[in-house]
């Protein structure tokens, strides 16, 4: 079989650049199974992606489909022959559509009878005949929330789309997709090089673009030389540069030839807090900030072009000229802000709603603060500091700079309660309530902080439940999910011993009339359960570990996670599965009892084998015990596994219905002995 590389590139206006690269993943992905289901072999695949195309590589693929074995079912023999064996209308019919005669016709014998069939082959289509049905699929199936239509065109696409190349080797193959007819002729870079270029074949598409028209076709290629482009800029002035992954996306998005250059901008302006430059840099600017090793933030920063003059002077001082209007801004809201103290703001904090069903912001602020100081002192926090700062958690609210820097808040209320004189205890306190802010974030460690972060997201959790406002589908407007997990990581990774369920009541109890919902403090505690279960989840525990531990259903999440980490090393010992057996057993005997179960009664121990498992869990009782009490279940439950052969005689040879009822209702107690100290930890039965 013939094998050549194959060539699709998509040539468009400026793509969204933040959806770059997961556009060229999907189309590489919808493409390559589509080849896969196809029968169209191929050896590897790629997806090259620049702001102004998408495009896949494919090499070694097969210049036809794989023949196919099919068989064809034909109607009952039945219904194929008349009762003199002549065979019917439908039969000729079935078999001329077919093309061959009836005689040729095998029989399939299946349990609902016999029926006529053939068996043929199905030759497969060659590569460029199924090829351009195949892009046009995978492009329909890109995820994009809204299309447009340009020109007189009424095809739809995320951008206007100008150009389109499918080669097969060196071959073009013909078709049209989207309005526009497949051609080797493809756009080069805007400004640099030549602006079209003939592809010869697929082999030279990356080198072509390269050198003729000065794109790099290569997203990761791009990436890295931004990278180390910008690393160079940071070591020439001895700094480190911000290389925010999201940012270095969102830059390899936008250029198709990346030339980093260094800038500056005044002194002054690093009086103001560096996050609030930065913000604008990165957020509006995309440019990228650099910070001495002692991460203070220099007056300079690298920005990208998509052009490369000779004397780049020009270039630099225009992109100085666009940032200093946006720093001044910065410098102005700052002033403006210290004209005031921080705690000034919280009055207008009356005046802004955060839910209509809840109230003000500042009505909020106190109910955070009455938690936090009854965390605080379940935690051994300073109760005054963990109420000042949950009391100016969000004053910055109403702070100029945050009003128009959005994502300052927290930080600027940071600092401006330092600036104040506030403690650095409760000035931390301020920006780590919102710790952590995503998945694999920080979080708080300090006492104080961990008192306001918990009590911020719990106040959250049950005042949004309690006016049924729960998350629909993706749709979580008030970060619940957020909110259940990041309380659940600051309890486990902090090592907090608290009562979950009393917390989540007192919550309630501050809340007040502003709860709707009857059970909302079980509606939470499952809510942030279950939240737990993905949690787990994400750490490789099974979830079957999980309900097990649940079953008890601790209140404290600490004492959960130690319940589940034991239940964890317990289902590795090469005991644990006759045991979770034996226990399973034990649950369905007891629960047909009817008996009223006392204390064993030893006199009636007669068979060696109950004998021997009422000795063994005599001796091991305390042990556990004495462990449960320690907390320490992953020792409990490993001492438990050495009643294993004990259990698994007693139900080989016992009997536990006897005749006599006294030695039943005896043995009965014997097993519910045994299931009432198994059970301390958590049901093993589901584990298996």
């Amino acid at each position: 079989m013939v094998t050549k590389n194959l060539l699709l590139e998509l040539g468009t206006e400026e793509l969204p650049p933040k959806a770059l690269r997961n556009l060229a993943q999907s189309l590489h992905d919808s493409f390559v199974k589509q080849l896969n289901d196809q029968g169209l072999k191929f050896s590897s695949s790629k997806w090259y992606a620049t702001p102004r195309r998408l495009a896949l590589f494919v090499e070694q693929l097969a210049d036809k489909q794989e023949d196919k074995e099919i068989e064809i079912k034909g109607p009952a023999v039945k219904a194929a022959f008349d009762v003199d064996g002549n065979p019917t209308k439908a039969a000729l019919g079935w078999a001329a559509s077919n093309g061959i005669d009836i005689k040729e016709a095998q029989t399939l014998e299946t349990p609902k009878g016999a029926w006529l069939y053939i068996k043929t082959v199905k030759a497969g289509k060659a590569a460029v005949d199924v090829i351009p049905e195949m892009f046009k699929t995978a492009l329909k199936s890109l995820p994009i929330p809204r299309l447009m239509h340009w020109g007189d065109k009424k095809e739809e696409f995320v951008r206007p789309v100008h150009t389109l190349c499918m080669i097969y080797g060196d071959e073009l193959i013909e078709g049209s997709i989207l309005g526009v007819t497949s051609s080797k002729t493809i756009n080069g870079h805007r400004f640099l090089g030549s602006q079209k270029v003939n592809i010869a074949s697929a082999d030279t598409y990356v080198e072509q673009l390269r050198t003729e028209g000065r794109v790099i076709a290569d997203y990761e290629e791009r990436k890295q030389s931004i990278i180390s482009q910008v690393k160079a800029i940071a070591d020439s002035v001895n700094g480190v540069a911000d290389l925010d992954d999201s940012l270095i996306e969102e830059v390899t998005s936008i250029v198709e030839e990346p030339h980093i250059f260094k800038a500056s901008f005044e002194e002054r302006f690093l009086k103001v807090p560096a996050e609030a430059l930065v913000y604008t840099m990165k957020g509006d600017q995309k440019y990228f900030p650099i910070y001495d090793t002692n991460k203070k933030l220099l007056p300079v920063f690298a920005f990208a072009s998509n052009i490369n003059p000779d004397d780049p002077q020009s270039l630099i001082s225009g992109n100085e000229r666009v940032v200093r209007p946006r720093l001044s801004d910065a410098e102005f809201f700052f002033n403006t802000d210290r004209k005031h103290s921080l705690e000034s703001l919280f009055e207008k904090l009356e005046t802004i709603v955060y839910q209509k069903d809840i109230g003000t912001i500042a009505f909020r602020s106190n109910c955070v603060e009455s938690l936090a100081k009854y965390i605080a002192a379940q935690i051994g926090a300073d109760e005054n500091k963990a109420a000042r700062a949950a009391h100016l958690a969000k004053c910055d609210l109403a702070s100029t700079m945050v009003t128009e820097f959005t994502d300052t808040q927290g930080v600027m209320g940071m600092h401006y309660a330092e600036l104040d004189g506030e403690s650095k205890e409760v000035s931390d306190a301020i920006f780590e309530q919102y710790l952590p802010r995503f998945a694999g974030d920080i979080i708080p460690t300090n006492k104080v902080s961990i008192a306001v972060s918990l009590a911020e997201k719990i106040i959250t959790l049950v005042a949004i439940f309690g006016i049924n406002q729960l998350p629909k589908g993706d749709k979580d407007p008030f970060g619940l999910r957020r909110a259940a997990i990041g309380a659940i990581r600051i309890i486990l990774e902090n090592n907090l011993s608290i009562n979950f369920k009393e917390l989540i009541s007192k919550a309630c109890s501050i809340l007040g009339d502003k709860i709707k919902v009857a059970d909302n403090d079980a509606q939470v505690a499952n809510y942030v359960y279950n939240r737990l279960k993905a949690y787990y989840q994400d750490q490789n525990i099974e979830a079957s570990i999980f309900l097990a531990v649940l079953s008890t259903a601790p209140s404290d999440l600490l004492d959960f996670d130690k319940r589940v980490k034991a239940v964890k090393a317990f289902k590795a010992l090469p005991e644990s599965e006759n045991l979770a057996s034996a226990y399973k057993r034990i649950n369905n005997i007891l629960s047909k009892n009817s008996l009223a179960l006392g204390e064993i009664n030893k006199s009636l121990l007669s068979d060696q084998n109950e004998i021997a498992l009422a000795n063994a869990l005599e001796d091991v009782s305390p042990k556990v015990n004495e462990l449960y009490k320690q907390g320490n279940y992953q020792d409990a439950l490993a001492a438990l596994s050495n009643l294993k052969d004990p259990v698994d005689n007693f139900f080989e040879n016992v009997m536990v219905n006897a005749d006599d009822q006294a030695i039943k209702c005896n043995r009965l107690s014997l097993l519910n002995s045994l299931h009432d100290l198994i059970s301390k930890t958590a049901d093993i039965s589901v584990l298996y």
